[in-house]
């Protein structure tokens, strides 16, 4: 059995992973959150081990951490449009966060570290797809948090023998995304309370949407690995909001009342990533094309009602 950590674990995707490597049963599991979005409620406690906490807190961490074989690090502030607004928490949160993180897994020789970044946020708005090679311009401090995410866990990996990998997410999206302020789960909700689906721009920009049952099988083959480096993890395809409304609209069987908004500050027009080096280094391979996994999300939020 592998003991894992997974910081920021009652969140979204941490929920998701939990499931996912007790199910397998190679994995024991802890998450420590500070539960500011997540919930503890959402997981299993009694195969999930839950320490509250805050990567802020080094004795919280600590307690977290200590007797880990590998860290999935998830915990971050999330939101483009929030860190632009608030630059100095995005800091606090995500690196000063990874930086304790890192201190601890080197003091407790915790040697397996698999972390949370992102593409279209740190190598800006470029011609797509994205890839590994791109050189970093991050147009938000969240790209710039995430950039500095790398650059450090790059230099423990080389510095002090541990080994680590940044995971470039797309935009992910499924079931269980109950405070996700993404797309996918922003339109759902307003849908099901009856409001407009606003769009900043024509809808002509493009995203890589990826099934969050995808993504959490990625993150447990690179858990299991020795990669090294950033690897992007998205579908691979590029799909513009206007598609994404028409896909909605098939799933949900219901006209939608769309808006349309000025281009905001700071957004990224078109990214879709490649994802070439993730499926020959981890072995990624997503299968959930994106109608069948709108279909599993509209269920789950139609079911709850959340509004």
């Amino acid at each position: 059995m592998k003991n894992v950590l997974i910081t920021g674990g009652a969140g979204f995707i941490g929920v998701h992973l939990a499931d996912h490597l007790t199910a397998s049963g190679d994995y024991t599991v802890t998450v420590i959150d500070n539960e500011s979005l997540g919930d503890r409620r959402n997981l299993d406690l009694e195969q999930v081990r839950f320490v509250p906490g805050d990567l802020r807190d080094a004795d919280q961490l600590r307690e977290a951490l200590e007797g880990q074989d590998a860290v999935v690090h998830l915990a971050a502030d999330t939101r483009v449009m929030d860190s632009i607004e608030d630059p100095a928490h995005n800091f606090e949160n995500n690196v000063v966060g990874t930086f304790n993180l890192l201190e601890l897994c080197r003091e407790l020789g915790v040697g397996r570290i698999v972390a949370a970044s992102t593409g279209g946020a740190i190598v800006g708005d470029v011609p797509p797809p994205v890839h590994e090679r791109m050189a970093a311009q991050p147009t938000s401090p969240y790209g710039a948090s995430k950039l500095m995410l790398e650059g450090y866990l790059s230099a423990y990996s080389g510095s002090y023998g541990m080994s680590g990998c940044a995971l470039r997410f797309s935009n992910i999206y499924g079931p269980k995304s109950f405070h996700k302020g993404s797309v996918v789960a922003h339109f759902f909700k307003r849908i099901l309370s009856g409001e407009p689906l606003v769009v900043y721009g024509d809808g002509s920009q493009a995203r890589d949407f990826l099934y969050v049952g995808d993504l959490v099988e990625g993150i447990r083959t690179a858990i299991d690995s020795d990669a090294t480096g950033a690897y992007q993890l998205g579908s691979g395809e590029p799909t513009t909001v206007n598609e994404l409304l028409d896909l909605m609209r098939a799933t949900t069987g219901q006209e939608l009342d769309v808006v349309y908004e000025d281009f905001r500050s700071g957004e990224v027009r078109r990214t879709w990533c490649e994802i070439d080096k993730a499926r020959e280094g981890i072995g990624f391979a997503p299968v959930t094309k994106l109608e069948e996994g709108l279909a599993r999300t509209w269920e789950w939020f139609r079911a709850r009602d959340v509004g």
